[in-house]
């Protein structure tokens, strides 16, 4: 079979066509006026940890050059990244992470050694200091505004004023049909709630 066989007059040959350029199609360099892809994370910092910036090669080679996990002690230029990052000036990926600001007790579980025991002993003992803490420290005229009002003394504000206006439903001239025998709580309820009220209880 010959080349200018009528097979071969038919076939014409085939070329590949070039490949278009393409953009990438993923997020792009978050460094100011950079077009380019950003293909590499890098950390926000203390403000905001777990949280990342996405940058090409070239800037974030910039970018970790002057970077410190406190913004505060990192490169200016860095700094700034790192402080619209966290005030959501700036977009990122990922997810905050929240440090848990008191210690987790020491498992419950009975190990036998004295360190371990010893360890949990001491746990529980500064969460019950700091709770102690927390408790309100009541001088004699507050505890006893308290007692007149009815409440306990760790009520909150809303409590507080509640149970106030119920007083002063229950023991006004008003609403009792004159009762004298409650004309005296009147007086001593507004004494307790002012005394309360200027200590910053309400």
């Amino acid at each position: 079979m010959t080349s200018d066989s009528k097979i071969f007059v038919s076939l014409r040959p085939i070329r590949k066509s070039q490949p278009k350029h393409q953009e990438p199609d993923g997020p792009k360099c978050q460094w100011d006026r950079c077009e380019k892809s950003g293909t590499h994370r890098a950390p926000v910092g203390r403000e905001a940890e777990g949280l990342f910036l996405l940058f090409c090669p070239t800037h974030l080679a910039a970018y970790t050059e002057g970077y410190n996990f406190s913004s505060s002690l990192s490169d200016p230029v860095t700094a700034r990244y790192q402080r619209e990052a966290a005030s959501g000036l700036r977009a990122t990926i990922g997810v905050m992470i929240n440090r848990v600001t008191e210690p987790p007790l020491p498992s419950t579980a009975r190990s036998g050694s004295a360190k371990a025991i010893n360890a949990r002993k001491s746990a529980a003992e500064r969460q019950a200091a700091s709770a102690a803490k927390r408790v309100r420290k009541l001088k004699v005229l507050q505890a006893k505004a308290f007692e007149t009002l009815g409440i306990s003394p760790d009520a909150t504000p809303e409590e507080i004023r509640r149970r106030y206006k119920e007083k002063l439903k229950m023991h006004h001239p008003d609403a009792n049909q004159g009762d004298r025998n409650s004309e005296d709580e009147l007086p001593a309820a507004i004494e307790a709630h002012k005394i309360l009220k200027l200590n910053g209880f309400c």
